[in-house]
């Protein structure tokens, strides 16, 4: 019996390579948007703070527990009712950016993201007015190495996490509802459970979204529909992260109040 012939074909070798290489250039570029998302996050959320907050009592407008002063931009921003326009505001601009990104020019969908990251950066400065600078970096490193393992995990791992997303998505909105009833309850052992239950959603998301923006990859597409399937692949793991950030710095406490 003849052996079975298992050699490769030069074309089909090559072909191989130039889809590798397309896939490692769009999961580069999906990492390099969200980074650069999270820069202009931090940015705004830098300038957000240093405009709200002084030191000066001649110029504080406002004083709140800890000691923390605020200014009259401070004041408008954190503790009138723009406060839950802010909170909800970059939750539009995500949610109409997925449902637009598939019909708008790449510069366009980059341009809202990047909106996008900016107002998250406000919500970020609220978090900065709560914890100390310690925590915040703990909680972030902790959630950098965490993300990184996690999408790693997910870009690599053989196994299908299909099966899973439809039980986190749900888990997902089901978290949101319930943070948003607590605001209401104030309650800080719900609070707390419900952080340790949206770090496993999006520890979970993590690493399905991962697999599923290397999926969507395909050598077929043009330019364009490359950058938007880059862009969107790049808002899930923004989103991801920023989320899980949040509620592990809650888990790991440190508040000022």
């Amino acid at each position: 019996m003849a052996d079975f012939d298992n050699r490769v074909l030069p074309g089909q070798a090559a072909a191989a390579g130039v889809y590798d290489e397309g896939l490692r250039g769009y999961m580069l570029r999906v990492y390099n948007y969200m980074l650069i998302a999270m820069l202009v996050t931090g940015v705004s959320a830098y300038g957000i703070y240093s405009a709200s907050v002084t030191t000066d009592p001649a110029a504080a407008a406002a004083h709140l527990s800890g000691g923390l002063m605020l200014t009259k931009l401070g004041v408008a921003i954190f503790t009138s009712p723009l406060r839950w326009v802010i909170m909800l505001a970059p939750v539009g601009a995500a949610l109409f950016l997925q449902a637009r990104v598939r019909v708008m020019s790449v510069v366009g969908a980059q341009a809202v993201f990047w909106v996008f990251s900016a107002l998250m950066g406000f919500s970020i400065a609220a978090i900065c007015m709560v914890y100390a600078q310690t925590d915040i970096t703990q909680a972030f490193f902790l959630t950098a190495g965490a993300f990184g393992g996690l999408s790693l995990y997910g870009y690599s791992t053989k196994r299908d996490l299909s099966g899973m997303a439809s039980f986190l998505i749900m888990g997902m909105w089901g978290l949101f509802f319930a943070l948003i009833a607590n605001i209401f309850f104030e309650s800080k052992g719900a609070q707390l459970l419900l952080s340790i239950i949206g770090v496993g959603i999006f520890a979970g998301l993590t690493a399905y979204d991962s697999q599923a923006i290397k999926e969507r990859y395909s050598a077929n597409d043009d330019g364009t529909v490359t950058g938007r399937k880059a862009i969107l692949g790049a808002v899930h793991l923004y989103i991801d992260f920023i989320n899980m950030f949040q509620f592990l710095l809650y888990i790991m406490g440190g508040s000022r109040r």
